[in-house]
This record gives structure tokens, sequence and C-alpha cells, in this order.
């Protein structure tokens, strides 16, 4: 295997896997925040949370809608440029990749589908279930996703036949402590991106003195309050999973902590089971990456004790642009921490894509460097556009505030008859009125 194939393989996974989690992280946040908008102004009725419903709603779409495609062009290079893994590890890994795949393309897509156009055709209760089938289908996706990740970190539940892993026992692997742990800090932190993404939004109007003062008083309040407590779970979920570092991957915690006699002891050790070789991944991004987590959660943390304070007071959180100014700048922060986060999580683990069982070098695809290149270009250019049109997207809408149009306008004809006088059957469905 050339190296510079494994290298490029390598950068192609990094950039689309990183690229793709960046929409799953504010999804996942938005997600469960609209969920609890509508629930609101389903019991409370009033027409302030339904235009928030709306709002923060179409952000929602917008990324998911667009989330959706780099997962899809994740998945092909996944399965272009890593045969090695599906056939050596495919009978464990499987399994959960497929049951993502339905809950994912299939559940979720579909009441989203039923949200979106739901909208004064379902009842009420109906179209909120929807939402909150959406959120949950949300969250088993991403719990599929990490099972399979938790397996490459710390695999458990497995067998061997033929020189291949099969799955021994499924219960171990859907309890794998990597994964149940890592699922925690991912929602954790998908809370703490959609928080920081609303105060800076609100923050904006704001600062803009926008007329809806109210409405973004209110939304930067609710993004505050949200991201304090996200921060520590998100904060307690990690810790934890640095305290069994020592047992899952000693290497990469020996790395962390810069302890040269360590990182020989562990590197003899490996040697001795598994060969002569190179155990000891980058530093550089193992140690970098790590910095750069604890770097952001410290400015996060410094923000929200700060944030909690101010927005407990109306007219700071109204009148003080500073303050705003800080919180739209903020906005990148979850971003920067998640993935400086998922840098040291897998170059940490490195040489092994499976740890213990099977090394990086080992699972590339045999294909030649001018495909890879190709492959890498094309991908590279396709992320690139792709967040690019993301961040337009958001932006406009972002900015243009809460307008009645898009999501969940009625565009029924007012007599509530079709074009040509024939009468729209739907018409007659109950409304969601909230």
């Amino acid at each position: 295997m050339k190296q510079d194939v494994l290298d490029l393989a390598r950068l192609q996974f990094a950039l689309t896997a990183g690229g793709h989690f960046l929409f799953v992280a504010l999804t996942l946040g938005l997600a469960t925040v609209v969920a609890v908008l509508q629930t609101k102004a389903t019991l409370g009725r009033k027409p302030l949370d339904a235009r928030m419903v709306r709002f923060w709603g179409q952000l929602y779409v917008i990324n998911y809608a667009v989330g959706i495609v780099t997962g899809l062009v994740m998945e092909f290079q996944f399965g272009m440029a890593w045969s090695g893994l599906t056939h050596e590890a495919g009978n464990v890994l499987g399994a959960s990749l497929a049951v993502e795949t339905i809950v994912a393309f299939f559940v979720e897509s579909t009441f989203l589908g039923l949200w979106i156009f739901g909208w004064n055709r379902l009842n009420r209760w109906a179209h909120l279930a929807a939402i909150w089938i959406v959120v949950l289908t949300a969250y088993l996706s991403a719990y599929w996703i990490l099972v399979s990740n938790g397996f490459l970190n710390h695999p458990v539940g497995y067998g061997s036949e033929h020189g291949e892993l099969v799955l021994d026992d499924p219960l171990a692997v859907l309890t794998n402590p990597s994964a149940l742990l890592a699922f925690g800090h991912v929602l954790a932190g998908a809370l703490l991106t959609a928080g920081f993404f609303m105060a800076g939004v609100s923050a904006y109007h704001l600062f803009r003195r926008s007329t809806e003062w109210e409405f973004f008083g209110r939304s930067l309040r609710i993004g505050v309050f949200l991201s304090a407590p996200a921060l520590m779970a998100a904060a307690v979920f990690g810790g934890v999973q640095f305290a069994v570092l020592d047992s899952f991957q000693p290497m990469k915690s020996a790395v962390f902590s810069g302890q040269a006699a360590e990182i020989a002891r562990v590197q003899a050790e490996m040697v001795e089971r598994f060969g002569p070789g190179d155990y000891v991944p980058s530093e550089a991004w193992t140690r970098g990456g790590a910095l750069l987590m604890l770097i952001s959660f410290a400015l996060m943390m410094y923000l929200c004790f700060a944030g909690v304070i101010l927005a407990s007071f109306k007219k700071v959180v109204l009148r003080f642009r500073l303050w705003h100014l800080v919180l739209m700048a903020a906005v990148p922060l979850p971003y920067l921490a998640m993935i400086s986060g998922w840098v040291f999580r897998e170059s940490g683990r490195q040489p092994w894509v499976v740890y213990g069982l099977l090394k990086t070098e080992d699972a590339v695809s045999d294909l030649s460097p001018g495909t890879m290149r190709l492959s890498l270009a094309v991908f590279t250019t396709v992320f690139v556009l792709l967040a690019a049109l993301n961040a337009w997207l958001l932006t406009r809408h972002a900015r243009r505030g809460p307008v009645e149009t898009g999501l969940g306008h009625d565009e029924r004809p007012a007599e509530g008859a079709a074009e040509g006088g024939a009468p729209d059957p739907a018409d007659a469905l109950p409304a969601p009125r909230y």
C-alpha cells in the first residue's frame, strides 16, 4: 500500500466526516429546541410561541436539508476508500449502519416531511407528535452511528471466523461504554451548539435595535439558559471519557499527558503483542486537538456563567450591545470544540482503525494515487460548496427575522376552495391553532 494513498484517504475521510458533523450538531440541537417550543405553543396557544416555532424551525429545516446531502457524500467515499474495513469488520458494523440508514432516511425524513407540510393540515396534536418523532429518530440515528464508532475505538462483543470479525454479543456492542459516553457527549454538545446559535442570531437583531425585541429577547434568553446546563453535561461526559481512557486506549492517554516514559512503555508492550511497528499516534494532532477542545470549553464556560447572570436582567438583554457583539462572535466556539474533540478521538487511536484488531493501512482500498487525488478534489469541492450554501441560506433567513412567510405559512385560498372552484378536501381538516 503506497503511503500517499493512505494519507489521501485519511485526509478525505477527515474532511468529509468533520464537515458532515458540523451539520449534524446544529440539526440535533435545533430539532430539540423546536420540539420544546412547539410543545409550549400547543399547550399555551400564544401567537409569539408559534412564531418562534416557525422561525427557528425554518433554520432547522435548512440545515437538515443541506446536511443530509453531505451524509450521502460521506457514505459514498467511505465505501469507496475503506473496503478493507467493511471486509474485515462488516459483520459487526453492518447491522448498526443499516439500522441508522433506515432510521435517518426513512423514518426521520418521513415524519419531517409530515411536519413541514402538515402545517394547517394536521391536527395540532398530530403535528406536535410528528416533530417529537423526528427528534427521537434523530437521537436514534446518532446513537447507531456512535455504536459503530464506539466499536472502532473499543471493540467488544466480537468473535473471529476465518480471519474475519463476527458479531458474538450484540448486547455488549449496544452497551459499549465508548459508544454510550460519546452519545451523551455529542447530544450535550449539540444542545450547546443550538444554544450559542440562538443567542448569536438573537443578539444580532437586538444589536440592530429590531422592532421584534420581545421575540429575540426571549430567544436570546432561551439560548443562554440552554447553553449553561448543556456545557456542564458535555463536561461531565467528556470527563468520564478521559477517566476511562487509560484502560481503553493507554497510548492515547500517554500522548495526551506528554509522558515520554509511559509512551515508551506502551510502545514496547504493543510491539510485543502485535509485532514491529510504530504505535505512537501523531502527538501534534492528538495533543493539539485535545488542547484546542479544552481551550474552547474554557472560553464557553466563562461566557455561559456570565451570560446566565446578564440574561437575568431584561434591560441588559435588550440594550447591552457589547454583550451582543460577544454572543455573535462566540457562535463558532461549539463547532471548534466538537471538531477538535473528534480530531483527538480519531487521531489518537492511530495506527488502528479498529483498535488492536485492524490497522488503518490494512483497511484502505486498493486504489491508485491518481484516483484518490481526484476523489479528494471532487469531495472537497462538493463539501465547500454545500457549506457555503448552508451558511448563505442560514444567514439570509436569520437576517430576515420572523417574517410571515415560509414554514407554517397558510397558502390555502381564503375562501377554502381550490383553483377552479372545486373544494379541497384537506380544507375540512382541523388546523393546528397555537
